[in-house]
């Protein structure tokens, strides 16, 4: 089983449950461990596979309590660091229909440091790159791409998903899309949401958006669409894969668990160069994951929320 370096943010999600999806209106919130990258490793940890968290929070209570949730979950966050800026937070308010209204208030996620020594232990391994705060500017920024050119040079399998944060990216839209096209190019597994294959690809329909991003250079392309399943889409074929229906009552975290899934299935392949050309192995694969992803909106939370292996069989 290979290992999964998850790249990217850590933070506290303080969700304001069933009081609409408006946090004006909200009066009281819970305090959860979220962040797209660090679910996403939870994710592949809970499912038996191996997954390593490379990220900064706070030295701070928050930070301490973030790290302890990813042990808990059997997460390797030995590549974590801590810093003396406050642990990043976000402001979540959920509707009934599970439904979110996102505010960011930055903080110890934009402070993390390459570090040039992790190099050799991407090689034959895979890399997840989540880039909700990732392309803002910083040292993380720096990190995050040195990261993606070490992962190119030692010919890891590279997941990217744009993790699109419409309050981080107000009036920044083209710019936004801009930056992730360079990892669209190089990636081999690019996941995207309905609203993101858009955005990126300028095209309105997702059949279009597929193939205009597969120009640009990624092989294998995931758009999920909600309820309605997920398009998996490579140079050769397309095809919609249906999910299960359940009553949602928190979408946070179903992509990260749709994505962790699916990475987890491909570590255990022993060759992924031939992967994009398997539409049997593909669709498969995708359908787990979607399964996945609809189990973890049916309670509140995303760490978890996450199905372990015996949930993804019942």
């Amino acid at each position: 089983m290979k290992k999964v370096f998850c790249i990217g943010e850590l933070l506290i999600d303080f969700v304001a449950e069933k009081q609409g999806s408006d946090l004006s209106k909200a009066t009281y919130f819970t305090k959860k461990a979220g962040g797209a990258p660090a679910n996403v490793a939870c994710a592949i940890a809970k499912l038996g596979g191996r997954s390593v968290f490379i990220g900064s929070v706070g030295d701070d209570p928050f930070g301490t309590f973030l790290l302890d949730v990813l042990r808990e979950n059997r997460v390797d966050v030995s590549l974590a660091q801590r810093t003396e800026t406050f642990t990043t937070l976000a402001f979540v308010s959920l509707a009934e229909n599970g439904e979110r209204d996102f505010v960011f208030s930055r903080g110890a996620d934009k402070e993390l440091q390459y570090n040039s020594a992790i190099k050799s232990e991407f090689a034959g391994n895979l890399i997840h790159l989540g880039a909700a705060t990732a392309l803002l500017g910083g040292k993380l920024e720096e990190a995050y791409g040195h990261y993606f050119f070490d992962g190119l040079t030692k010919k890891s399998f590279i997941s990217f998903d744009p993790n699109y944060r419409a309050d981080l990216w107000k009036n920044k839209q083209q710019n936004f899309a801009k930056k992730c096209m360079t990892f669209v190019e190089k990636a081999d597994l690019c996941k995207f949401s309905l609203e993101e294959a858009q955005l990126l690809s300028g095209k309105e329909d997702v059949a279009e958006a597929c193939r205009f991003l597969h120009e640009v250079g990624t092989n294998i392309i995931a758009v999920t669409l909600g309820a309605s399943g997920t398009l998996i889409s490579t140079r050769e074929f397309q095809e919609t894969v249906p999910s299960i229906k359940v009553k949602a009552v928190d979408t946070t975290g179903a992509g990260d668990a749709f994505i962790g899934c699916l990475l987890q299935q491909i570590a255990a392949l022993t060759n992924t160069d031939s992967l994009a050309g398997d539409r049997d192995l593909l669709v498969s694969m995708v359908a787990k994951a979607n399964k996945a992803g609809a189990i973890t909106t049916t309670n509140y939370g995303a760490i978890e929320s996450l199905p372990d292996q015996e949930q993804l069989s019942a």
